[in-house]
């Protein structure tokens, strides 16, 4: 139980607080549409869905405006940890960014702001489709009626208007009228368009099969910001003013509706739209998302120089690049952009160099159009040598931050890589090997378990060499025992199951070359655990 809270309490609390601001948005902008005089007619007007005080005077809550503010809130956070998430938090070794990365914060972004995004958006959308048939409907109401009487306000000159809706249409022709003609109905139907495309080309299907999809669609969220700036610019949320609220009391003027404007003491009220609200929520993580643009626009254009292409087995390609200034930390990253595969397309690497090393290096393994492309550009598919003036031109953007940097804060660490997937590891190995060829005395961390599970033999050769190189500095120090590592194959043949029995009693493994053996299948994690943390209590 105390492992649990230690390990999950933070992300709770973040996730309880999130979930309590959103309750008390909630019902202050209840309050706010439901309490005040201000909006008693546009109650009247649109009923339950609207809200408030029918003209029976119940009650109910504010959904369209109410949900449309709470979304308003989570639009400033899910900029602020998009971007966030894009950037895997720039500043390095800080506690802040440690605070920020403790809640996962992809897994973050995804159930606790977009969830509830989507589910607001929902009741949004929906209770405005009902305010349109209310307010269509009030139009070809039977005279008489306060709802016709407040629908009629505004078609003659001086008067202003409470519904929106300034034409008599029959239903059921009005909604999609509203929809294809009016400001907020086409950029609600423009961003939810966009909106549906973002998420649907977000699955793990659509980003792992199809990347290039992935990309362009979601850059939708241009013309998603930008319909949600404008969507309230057509003003459909009125309320009475405060010069005519001085004037006109609804809550006395409403039972003498058929007098008004015959009288001193109900002129005809006077309404005004409610001014758009979503840019003061919008500007300010745009205002940083345009300036984290420029500096990404300004990094990518420093020379970057391709010194070296090393072709591995498994399909991977191994790229050392020198940049001007470049410094980095273990297990970060960067993006990559070739003009001679796309110009538009930026893509995450692992870098796999180590800081102490004076280049720095990504693996490639070659899974799609892009990567396809880029192995051909640096003239791995031709068998002869490659001219360096011949390598294509590489944009680089960073490095940013993982928490693979906080390898060395501690005196035992777990490292734990799958595939391709073992490429920061590469960078934290190297950098180990530096430090503890340079000064052992000084490094904090103490033991390393390394665990690498790969389904095919090849996977392992082009790692095989530096595990065999950290392997042979330990043994010559006489502390072998500093690096514990566990590699597993989890799929063979049985051709390969022959021949790995045949050879198994050799000296170094039939598969890395290492003394320590290949395991095969998967490991037992609970065991694993337990082993370690009896190993080094607390």
């Amino acid at each position: 139980m105390g492992n649990w809270v230690e390990n999950e309490g933070l992300s709770i609390f973040v996730v309880l607080v999130w979930l309590g601001l959103n309750v008390f948005l909630f019902w202050w902008y209840y309050l706010v549409y439901d309490v005040p005089p201000k909006f008693f007619y546009t109650r009247v007007l649109l009923g339950r869905i609207k809200c408030g005080r029918s003209a029976s005077t119940s009650q109910n809550p504010e959904l369209t405006p109410l949900a449309a503010e709470v979304n308003n809130e989570h639009k400033l956070r899910i900029n602020v940890a998009m971007d966030e998430c894009n950037r895997k938090i720039m500043m390095s070794q800080s506690s802040y960014e440690a605070f920020l990365r403790l809640p996962r914060t992809t897994e973050y972004l995804r159930s606790v702001l977009i969830a509830p995004f989507l589910s607001l958006l929902a009741i949004h959308t929906i209770a405005h489709l009902f305010n349109v048939e209310w307010s269509v409907q009030a139009r070809v109401e039977e005279k008489g009626t306060l709802a016709a009487v407040l629908s009629g306000l505004g078609d003659k000159p001086k008067e202003s208007y409470v519904n929106f809706f300034r034409q008599t249409i029959p239903n059921p022709t009005g909604g999609l009228y509203v929809a294809f003609t009016y400001l907020a109905g086409i950029t609600g139907v423009v961003i939810t368009l966009a909106l549906i495309l973002i998420i649907t080309s977000s699955t793990k299907t659509i980003r792992r099969s199809y990347f290039e999809v992935f990309w362009y669609t979601h850059h939708l969220f241009v013309i998603f910001f930008i319909g949600l700036v404008i969507h309230g610019a057509g003003r459909i949320v009125r309320g009475q003013t405060a010069e005519s609220l001085a004037e006109h009391n609804p809550e006395i003027c409403y039972k003498n509706f058929s007098h008004w404007g015959k009288t001193e003491a109900c002129p005809i009220p006077q309404f005004a739209g409610n001014p758009p609200m979503t840019w003061k929520w919008v500007v300010g993580p745009m205002f940083l998302y345009l300036c984290e643009r420029l500096v990404r626009f300004w990094r990518s254009q420093q020379k970057v120089v391709i010194t070296k292409v090393v072709i591995h087995p498994f399909k991977t390609i191994e790229l050392q690049m020198m940049k001007k200034g470049f410094k980095m930390e273990v297990g970060q990253y960067i993006f990559v952009q070739c003009p001679a595969v796309s110009k538009l397309e930026w893509h995450p690497f692992t870098l796999t160099s180590a800081p102490e090393e004076d280049y720095f290096s990504i693996h490639v393994r070659i899974v799609g159009d892009w990567t396809e492309g880029l192995f051909n550009a640096c003239g791995c598919d031709k068998q002869e040598f490659q001219e360096a003036w011949k390598l294509p031109k590489i944009a680089v953007d960073g490095p940013f931050g993982t928490a693979s940097e906080d390898v060395f804060s501690y005196e035992t660490v777990m490292l734990v890589g799958a595939g391709i997937g073992v490429t920061p590891f590469a960078s934290v190995l190297k950098s180990v090997w530096y430090k503890y060829c340079h000064d052992a005395t000084n490094l904090k961390l103490k033991k390393i378990y390394f665990y690498w599970l790969c389904r095919d033999t090849h996977a392992f050769e082009w790692f095989a060499d530096l595990l065999q190189s950290l392997e042979a500095q330990m043994q010559e120090r006489n502390n072998a025992e500093f690096l514990s590592y566990n590699i597993y194959l989890t799929g063979w043949d049985e051709t390969q199951a022959t021949h790995f029995v045949v050879h198994h009693e050799e000296e170094k493994d039939v598969i890395t070359g290492l003394k320590q053996k290949t395991l095969y299948g998967r490991p037992n994690w609970e065991n694993e655990f337990k082993t370690i943390a009896g190993k080094h209590p607390g």
